[in-house]
């Protein structure tokens, strides 16, 4: 049997905390950056006064050919495994990359914003409020997510509940346009094959760096200088440079570039168990997720109960 690999030709990362709000510059978006060693990874300036989802593209297409792994917090595809459709009823593509152009086609809003193809939808397959009928009807996920909240990383969200403040609806088609005109300048895993060369963009979830650098359940958010350099310590990594005010959005970015850069060339992390060619394709995975011990029953458990909450 053949020993899974990982690249092992990163030398610098990068991690992305995105936003899908509307408009054109989002305070929300926060890049950080670091090469190998163990220098604390520091923020990048936008060019303006914060960042457009236009600029994180422009700056990903220009950076293509170096060997960096990038982290986008947003998810790369809906659920499509479990019902056989990213939007049951409505004829989509059947593979990511197509459904994403089809996304691309279907939204106009600006700066690659995706609120009006949510919005066109709204009560068939996205929930957007208490007109659309029952939340729990919407509530499906992908089979990674079901791996997340099996490995003990929380209650997951899904891309078709768009109401809240932990909604990750917007921000996941406003990525998903981002992934489409990137096209395949970047390698975008697992669609792609992780590359010998050059970038390649990954999907994170800054909870799982948070648990690694040892945050509790539920206290995941730094928001003062001591507790990052605790987690960033926790991660091999140096203390940072003062930021003039601290955000969830800067801290995450700072904390999962540190957690990327120390995890990169773990096979583990890029030949998950349950990750299979059809999950690939269509749905992608979140870098990091792997079935833990003890991951079966609570599989099984949280197959059941989204079964009785109709949201698989």
């Amino acid at each position: 049997m053949t020993t899974p690999s990982a690249p092992t030709h990163f030398t610098r990362f990068a991690a992305i905390d995105w936003s899908g709000a509307k408009g054109v510059r989002h305070p929300g978006i926060a890049l950080a950056v670091c090469d190998a060693g163990d220098a604390a990874p520091v923020l990048v300036d936008p060019p303006h006064r914060a960042w457009s989802r236009g600029e994180i593209l422009h700056w990903l297409r220009e950076r293509a050919q170096e060997p960096m792994l990038v982290g986008f917090d947003f998810s790369f595809a809906p659920p499509h495994v479990l019902r056989g459709s990213y939007l049951p009823g409505e004829a989509t593509p059947d593979t990511a990359r197509a459904f994403w152009a089809y996304v691309d086609a279907r939204t106009p809003d600006a700066d690659l914003g995706a609120a009006s193809f949510l919005e066109a939808r709204r009560g068939t397959h996205f929930y957007l409020g208490a007109s659309d009928g029952t939340k729990a009807d919407f509530l499906h996920f992908r089979r990674c997510e079901a791996h997340a909240n099996a490995a003990g990383f929380g209650k997951p969200s899904t891309v078709y509940d768009a109401i809240g403040a932990a909604q990750v609806a917007k921000a996941s088609f406003a990525g998903m346009r981002l992934l489409h005109q990137l096209g395949h300048a970047v390698p975008v895993w697992p669609f792609d094959p992780p590359p010998q060369s050059g970038a390649c963009v990954v999907e994170i979830y800054t909870t799982i760096a948070a648990r690694a650098a040892g945050l509790r359940k539920g206290l995941s958010k730094i928001r003062d200088a001591g507790a990052l350099d605790a987690a960033l310590a926790a991660l091999g990594s140096k203390p940072h440079d003062a930021l003039t005010h601290y955000t969830d959005h800067a801290t995450d970015a700072i904390l999962t570039a540190a957690w990327l850069r120390a995890n990169a060339t773990r096979p583990a992390l890029w030949h998950p168990e349950a990750l299979t060619p059809q999950i690939a394709r269509t749905e992608g995975w979140t870098c990091g997720i792997a079935r833990s011990v003890g991951a079966n029953a609570a599989l099984r458990t949280f197959r059941r109960s989204s079964s009785d909450r109709r949201c698989c």
